[in-house]
């Protein structure tokens, strides 16, 4: 794909390698899909190696002595190799779980149930999808910890002040977004996690929507626990990942338990595998990390610098065409070096399930609802908003045609 340092990103090329965008739908002139927030689409190379995965290898892993499941332990093993690397992280570290949600799950469940006590707080923020922010929750429950808010500021930045004087002996833990699927705020993580560490917190780091856009080194942003899931980052459903600090996962007790995490099982009790596999019970995602890990090596192979250029200059294109539309108001901060190309907007007079469906008929495909940030969206005043959100293979053809189905819902709608 050329040189990932110094070439630009050839949007119309790579898109070509993603079969569904080139499939016709009906009523519509081809496809413009502004949704990869919610998912991503899936090149041709992620597909074809999970149906090798199935058609050449399918055995299970770790178990079998022959060779086919030999190989089939290879792949799956090579596609941990391959998520670690994409994000600068030690393998031993890195978990396949069933998606981000999951990953931030067994951290609440095999940390913070035997860890946190009464007159404890997990700080998060009111921008947090609510997988940052459930689990927290029921865990306080059960423990007696409380759950506390960061507030933003007007301009939908997270007040540092306010964490700042947030922070103190009872904080336990700090989860935070790296990129806010809603707003498109990028954190500032790393300050946040030294911010947390100086005051003996640990860290939480929600990287959903980081990783697949942008380079992310976990190990120089340096949280204890960091979170991402395959879905969004061109590979399969069903695989996540988290990535934690080595030595916090060896202090830990398994969340799941059953085949695979033992190292022994006798009827007085039983002893754990090492990590990672300590915390991966029974037949893992195998075709899903084999999809995983071909997605980390072609995103890799197109370099994360690469990708979130050609974001930034799509989210500028998406702003300047949403403020060419009257009665339209967008979300989150307007810098395009402070945010991401996901961009939340109202439109005046016209529900944003409207705005979906209308742009649908259009062959545009964008989100509606309050995309899992319903403590942000009482923060923000609204019920909902439409959600337009870009990835590597977005073109200009695509903000394009958001722009004139935009106008022409307005126009159909009457809004003022």
């Amino acid at each position: 794909m050329g040189d990932s340092t110094h070439t630009a990103l050839d949007a119309r090329a790579i898109r070509a390698e993603f079969p569904i965008l080139s499939s016709p739908r009906p009523g519509a002139d081809g496809v413009h899909y502004l949704d990869s927030a919610a998912t991503s689409q899936k090149p041709e190379r992620v597909l074809d190696a999970m149906d090798a995965y199935y058609r050449e290898t399918n055995a299970n892993v770790h178990r079998g002595v022959y060779e086919m499941a030999a190989e089939a332990t290879q792949r799956f093993e090579a596609g941990r190799d391959a998520v670690a690397r994409l994000v600068n992280h030690p393998r031993e570290g890195t978990i396949f779980t069933k998606n981000a949600t999951e990953a931030i799950n067994l951290v609440a469940w095999a940390w913070g149930v035997r860890e946190l006590r009464e007159g404890d707080e997990v700080l998060v923020t009111m921008m947090e999808h609510h997988s940052n922010t459930v689990p927290w929750q029921i865990v306080a429950g059960i423990t007696g910890a409380t759950v506390r808010f960061c507030p933003l500021t007007p301009e939908g930045d997270l007040d540092m002040d306010a964490l700042r004087a947030m922070l103190g002996d009872r904080t336990r833990m700090v989860a935070v977004v790296h990129v806010s699927n809603t707003l498109g705020t990028i954190n500032p993580v790393e300050e946040i996690v030294s911010m947390a560490h100086d005051v003996g917190a640990l860290t939480m780091v929600d990287a959903t929507q980081s990783v697949p856009h942008m380079p992310v080194d976990a190990t120089a942003i340096g949280s204890d626990f960091l979170a991402f899931t395959g879905h969004k980052m061109c590979g399969p459903t069903g695989i996540g990942v988290l990535a934690a600090q080595p030595g916090r996962l060896e202090d830990m007790e398994p969340f799941l338990g059953g085949g695979e995490m033992i190292s022994d099982v006798t009827t007085e009790g039983s002893t754990w595998n090492d990590i990672p596999w300590k915390f991966e019970a029974g037949t893992p995602p195998i075709a899903e990390a084999v999809g995983l890990g071909e997605a980390a090596r072609f995103l890799g192979e197109i370099g994360p610098e690469r990708i979130r250029s050609h974001e930034m200059a799509i989210a500028q294109q998406m702003l300047d065409a949403l403020d060419d539309i009257p009665g339209v108001t967008v979300l989150g901060p307007r810098d395009i070096a402070r945010r991401g190309a996901s961009v939340s907007f109202t439109l005046d007079g016209v529900h944003p399930h409207d705005i979906g469906q209308f742009l649908d008929s259009r062959g545009v495909c964008v989100r509606a609802g309050h995309h899992c940030t319903k403590p942000l969206m009482r923060h923000l005043g609204v019920q909902s908003t439409a959600r337009a959100s870009a990835y590597l293979y977005t073109t200009d053809e695509d903000i394009t045609a958001l722009h004139d189905a935009l106008a022409g819902c307005r126009a159909w709608f009457g809004a003022p």
